[in-house]
């Protein structure tokens, strides 16, 4: 695509999917119902860091593919081969046997997380985070009696869609209207700092934060606590990176009362943070499980994954003659081969061309970009993030903290879009506090690229501000 108006004509395509496609996340109205005054966006193509809609129009996408899922940009030929030559070989049998593409990816992965030992194949994030939470109640009834079932979660922090996966979610808005939940989920206090809960600042605020959650332990009881979920860096709470301290002391609570740590590392892994290959691997943690799925594979293909340590496997075959002592549970789709296929590829990719360097030097840059932007408009509160997953809190009064109207920096979001820039924006997250810029470019960003999503963005804000 060069930006020109396409040659074929993609209207019958608009009107099917208006008539029976079911978009995400969107409300339909404006384009199905009796006022109807909009046409649903088509994505026809993607190349690189763009995409063109249906009318042609180049975006330049800032939150790989939506929901920080293309880590490697669009239109990679040598994903679309191996997957297409893997399908034609083998495209599925189910998990409870190995496969080729699945066995090498399971060893170049674990390759990539010391510590860490066995892979378990979903489809989805919330899938993976599902898996961890089942082996988790499954090791309290083998080990515990039952008692040790809890998983604490954090304020803020997002591990799914599923009723199990909303009940340990920390973004409200997102389960209203969804309830009842499932029980035996705890939430702990989130750890931004921005908006501190405590009048401390750095370290001592990140060991506030951590004790928080020693304390939640206690008033639960810790022989009743079998797991701690979390997400290195939060994401669609508002891009929240945990304040220093905040990660060692989590840790040593873990070990103190015996609790399996559980890091949800489906947007922050594979490279989005930089530097390491997962968000956690930057502050010296040591997990119980793992989980991942958005750039695992870029997208390319579904996969996801639960990776877990010896220590966890080994409680699932330590007495052969118990006929319930394995993990019984399958993923369907966790035996597609085309995954682990495009996934070897991706990883690949992100080695041979350094896009772990290049995440943290444009990363760098964007942040720096991004305070510039906070010294012209006072509507932005703070700017926060690693590697190149960031974020832009807007308020309506900086010393206050006062969060910007929602509809307002929707309206930011918008503007961009009329530019040609798409970026990301809290939704329906925290009630009152979805006031925050999103950014997740590929992590083959060019300065260039980072100066256009940044100069769209100054405009949006002083079209919507002033």
């Amino acid at each position: 695509m060069d930006g020109k108006p396409l040659d074929n004509d993609l209207s019958g395509v608009v009107e099917a999917d208006r008539a029976h496609v079911w978009h995400h996340l969107i409300q339909h109205a404006g384009w199905t119902g009796p006022d109807a005054k909009a046409d649903p966006r088509i994505i026809v193509e993607g190349k690189g860091m763009r995409v063109w809609d249906q009318h042609g129009k180049e975006h330049l996408d800032a939150v790989s593919g939506g929901v920080w899922t293309v880590n490697v940009g669009y239109g990679r030929e040598r994903i679309a081969n191996a997957v297409r030559d893997q399908l034609l070989k083998l495209n599925y049998f189910a998990g409870t046997a190995g496969s080729i593409p699945g066995a090498k990816f399971s060893e170049k992965l674990i390759s990539k997380m010391p510590g860490m030992s066995r892979v378990y194949f979903t489809n989805s994030g919330t899938e993976a985070n599902e898996k961890a939470f089942k082996m988790v109640r499954q090791i309290a009834h083998k080990r515990y009696g039952g008692k040790k079932y809890k998983i604490l979660y954090r304020d803020r922090d997002y591990h799914g869609s599923s009723i199990a996966a909303i009940s340990a979610g920390g973004q409200d808005q997102r389960g209203e209207q969804y309830g009842p939940f499932v029980p035996g989920f705890v939430r702990v206090p989130h750890c931004m700092e921005y908006r501190a809960q405590w009048d401390l600042e750095g370290e001592e605020y990140g060991l506030a934060a951590a004790n928080a959650i020693e304390e939640v332990i206690l008033a639960e009881g810790p022989d009743t606590v079998g797991a701690l979920c979390l997400e290195p860096v939060t994401a669609g709470g508002g891009v929240i990176t945990p304040p220093p301290g905040y990660w060692p002391r989590v840790q040593e609570i873990c070990r103190k009362y015996d609790i399996l740590l559980h890091i949800d590392e489906v947007v922050c892994g594979v490279g989005r943070t930089g530097t390491e290959w997962f968000g956690y691997q930057h502050y010296g943690v040591e997990p119980d499980f793992v989980t991942m799925a958005k750039g695992v594979a870029s997208g390319y293909a579904a996969i996801a994954c639960c990776v877990t340590n010896e220590k966890v496997f080994d409680m699932f075959q330590d007495d052969t003659s118990d006929p319930l002592n394995y993990f019984r549970d399958i993923s369907t789709f966790g035996g597609c081969t085309a995954g682990p296929a495009a996934a070897l590829e991706n990883l690949a990719i992100i080695e041979e061309e350094g896009l772990l360097e290049n995440t943290t030097k444009m990363g760098d840059y964007m942040l720096d970009q991004l305070r510039a932007l906070k010294d012209k408009h006072k509507v932005i509160g703070d700017v926060r993030g690693k590697g190149l997953f960031l974020g832009a809190e807007l308020v309506a009064d900086r010393s206050t903290k006062e969060p910007a109207q929602e509809k307002m920096v929707q309206a930011v979001a918008g503007d961009c879009n009329a530019q040609g820039v798409i970026i990301g924006v809290m939704n329906r997250s925290v009630p009152g506090f979805n006031n925050t810029l999103c950014y997740s470019p590929a992590l083959i960003a060019t300065k260039d690229d980072i100066d256009q999503i940044i100069e769209a963005t100054d405009k949006a804000l002083t079209k919507v501000f002033g």
